[in-house]
């Protein structure tokens, strides 16, 4: 591990001093060895699918699944980070003192950026195509179960790069996938400058909790979808299934729905139509004691409503108003993201001034919190904190700055 740090500390020197040029080049030779190794890469993908352990989910299963598809899809990110604007060396304030100091605040990379995520192969490009762009190294730690897959990707993502001249210490996989190389790069004072973990609740607190080094808290999604009493039900029925249903295992698929007391007489049944008769694969719903009256489902246990069921589980809860759902959201919600779907303008100001998650929609699914549907390319994370990035995190949040003056023999 340690000989590792020390060559991606190296490595940041030599990618901070890229051009824009040569980081599209280097990126662009990425994307185009993922396609040509891609035969090693399902090979390896097969292995990973083959040794998962029986009590994997099919909806997890699916999130460690490659095709040729998805590996076009994954080069195709790449190549989307190309043609975004280079977010180093712009000057973001400029202002001359009254003694004639010329004082310009300009962004650089932040280093080496270590990520530490679970079993979802397209990260591993994702992260490596930020950070190169960004002017950053990187050091992935995946998870056990997609082992296999991440380091078939990352060894044609170092082809890619030596084939164009780049360092290939830029990106860099950690091969322990114990809890202990996890502990070490939350304490690799000194050799990582951003630790940036992506997974469950599990991950993201014991980050929080031991990480000695700067850590973005990236989010669980306990995601709100809200139906107001003035709502389009045909709209918000649309919006529920596609944030429930189109891929339950991420972060930004909704967990909770809260309908207003008012129409759930009416409403409930439609949505137990279309999510639970209506599928091939039904939604579990869990209901709260007013919700059971109204349409068949099972009763909601104590922390279902705290819970990222990241499968075809859905909390159901009534409520009086929207300040009862605002209220709600801020006693259970994760702070990633939150959809209301109304046509009444003060129940929509209420919402969206009240709720404090990083994404906040209007007759919206919450599926859209995604660093490629918000202009950002592909994206490092979903930051559900304040501090230096919120929301999706694309190129601009992987930088920092720094102060460069200009003086002309100036002493103080």
């Amino acid at each position: 591990m340690i000989n590792m740090l020390t060559r991606a500390r190296t490595a940041k020197l030599a990618v901070a001093a890229l051009s824009t040029e040569a980081k599209n080049a280097a990126l662009t030779a990425m994307a185009n060895a993922l396609v040509a190794h891609q035969d090693a890469i399902l090979a390896a993908n097969k292995l990973d699918l083959d040794n998962a352990p029986a009590s994997v989910s099919k909806v997890m299963l699916d999130r460690l699944m490659l095709n040729k598809d998805r590996i076009a899809g994954m080069a195709k990110g790449i190549l989307d980070v190309v043609n975004l604007p280079d977010p180093v060396g712009n000057v973001l304030e400029e202002y001359i003192r009254p003694d004639g100091l010329v004082i310009r605040k300009t962004s650089v990379p932040m280093g080496v950026i270590a990520i530490i995520y679970e079993s979802r192969p397209n990260v591993t490009s994702d992260a490596a195509a930020l950070a190169l762009k960004s002017g950053n190294a990187c050091v992935l730690r995946g998870g056990k179960e997609a082992f296999r897959s991440a380091n078939a990707i990352v060894e044609a993502l170092k082809a890619g790069l030596r084939s164009v001249g780049v360092t290939e210490d830029a990106v860099n996989l950690v091969q322990d996938t114990s809890r202990d190389s996890a502990n070490a790069l939350m304490t690799a004072n000194g050799y990582i400058d951003l630790l940036i973990p992506r997974g469950g609740a599990g991950l993201i607190n014991a980050c929080l909790k031991n990480a000695t080094v700067p850590c973005i808290a990236t989010g669980t999604g306990i995601c709100h979808v809200y139906v107001e009493k003035s709502a389009d039900l045909s709209m918000a029925l649309n919006i529920i299934e596609n944030a429930k249903c189109s891929r339950p295992s991420v972060c930004n698929a909704e967990e909770v729905l809260l309908v207003d007391k008012d129409i759930a007489k009416m409403f409930l049944p439609l949505v137990y139509d279309r999510l639970v008769t209506r599928r091939e694969v039904p939604v579990e719903l869990r209901l709260d004691e007013y919700a059971q009256k109204l349409i068949p489902g099972t009763p909601a246990g104590e922390k279902d409503f705290d819970t990222e069921f990241l499968d075809y589980i859905l909390a159901v809860k009534c409520v009086d108003d929207v300040h009862e759902a605002v209220a709600h959201i801020a006693a259970h919600s994760t702070g990633h993201s939150e959809a209301i779907i109304s046509r009444n303008d003060d129940a929509i100001n209420a919402f969206t001034l009240g709720v404090d998650s990083s994404s906040v929609y209007v007759n919206a699914s919450t599926r859209f919190t995604d660093g490629g549907e918000f202009g950002l390319g592909c994206e490092m994370g979903i930051s559900t904190q304040r501090l230096h990035a919120r929301g999706p995190m694309g190129l601009r949040e992987l930088t920092t700055y720094k102060y460069i003056v200009r003086g002309n023999g100036h002493v103080r």
